[in-house]
């Protein structure tokens, strides 16, 4: 078949359909227009897939189609749902499809910390190297724990909120770089390293532990998934399997815009707890059970509850009507 003849015929009659589809009020003459309209292009987007299946020129057909019928059938589905969607469905369908590239993102991460919180604390020349020796002891005495008082509750959770959110989509973004998210992972695990190594040099532990496990578990966990999730970007443009290499990271790409969007709420949580929590007056048992519980309820919901979802088939990407159909492969 040939595209180029096949479009020049037809496209006055999908411009036509268009044109249908978008006005408000029919006749019934313009119904009846509409339905044989729908019928034909319906019919064209079956013989191109059948003969010559050109990426661009079905997905075009397929919205086309789409939206015809729901102008046919009057149907609507609510915003509510679409929500309830995408939380309850695709988000946790995303976050279980990339585990295995978050617990290497975590990996990288704690593997940091650790081997930086015990270095800076066993050797006072290393950590002297890095903050003069007054600058260490005024953040184990004060400025560790100050940090948490400063300002207006609601401005610091919006601004840790802002801040925190800004760093995750940095990861998820540039995650197909493959070095960003190590990068950061390797970043950020030197700094908490660090913290807790002068922390731990001045008999400060159990203070840092009060104060960072309570947003932290959920803080650095977001922050893992998001670098986890944009690794598998990389992934997918390294090992793209049967799929042409463009369209094997569309994929991977489109789950990972439903990770980016669905971490938004979840850091939202962790910097109220971060305003409220942390620095408030209830034990420090309180303050990290609290943590500890908004932590498991995430883990739950990512590996539990995503793999649910997993099972059923849904894999967390956009919907075919947003994307268009998958291209077509020989065999």
């Amino acid at each position: 078949m040939d595209t180029d003849a096949f479009v020049s015929v037809h496209s006055p009659q999908w411009e036509r359909l268009a044109e249908l589809t978008r006005t408000r009020r029919l006749d019934a003459e313009g119904i009846d227009e509409l339905v044989s309209l729908y019928q034909a292009a319906a019919t064209h987007l079956s013989t191109v897939r059948s003969t010559n299946p050109d990426p661009a020129l079905t997905a075009r057909l397929s919205l086309l189609v789409h939206r015809a019928r729901l102008r046919i059938t009057g149907a609507r589905t609510p915003l509510w749902k679409h929500a309830r969607t995408f939380f309850w469905e695709d988000l946790p369908a995303a976050l279980f499809q990339a585990r295995w590239a978050v617990a290497l993102a975590a990996a990288i991460f704690l593997g940091a910390t650790v081997v930086c919180g015990l270095y800076f604390g066993l050797d006072p020349v290393a950590r002297g190297l890095v903050l003069p020796e007054a600058a260490q002891r005024s953040l184990a005495q004060r400025d560790f724990v100050e940090y948490y008082f400063q300002g207006d509750a609601s401005g610091f959770a919006a601004n840790v909120w802002t801040n925190n959110a800004w760093i995750t989509v940095q990861a998820v973004v540039l995650g197909v770089t493959g070095f960003w998210p190590v990068m950061m992972l390797l970043q950020n695990g030197l700094n908490v390293g660090l913290m807790a190594g002068v922390m731990g040099a001045y008999g400060g532990l159990g203070t840092f532990f009060v104060y960072i496990l309570p947003h932290g578990l959920l803080e650095l966990t977001c922050v893992v998934v998001g670098a986890g999730a944009g690794l598998r970007t990389f992934w997918a443009w390294i090992r793209p399997g049967e799929l042409p290499r463009l369209w094997a990271l569309s994929r991977a790409a489109r789950s990972l815009v439903t990770v980016a969007i669905g971490l938004v709420p979840v850091l939202l949580v962790s910097g109220f707890i971060e305003a409220f929590v942390t620095p408030s007056g209830l034990s420090p048992v309180v303050r990290i059970a609290i943590g500890a519980l908004a932590w498991l309820a995430f883990l739950a919901f990512m590996l539990v509850r995503g793999r649910q979802v997993h099972r059923c088939g849904i894999t967390g990407g956009l919907s075919e009507e947003m994307v268009g159909d998958h291209v077509a492969t020989a065999g």
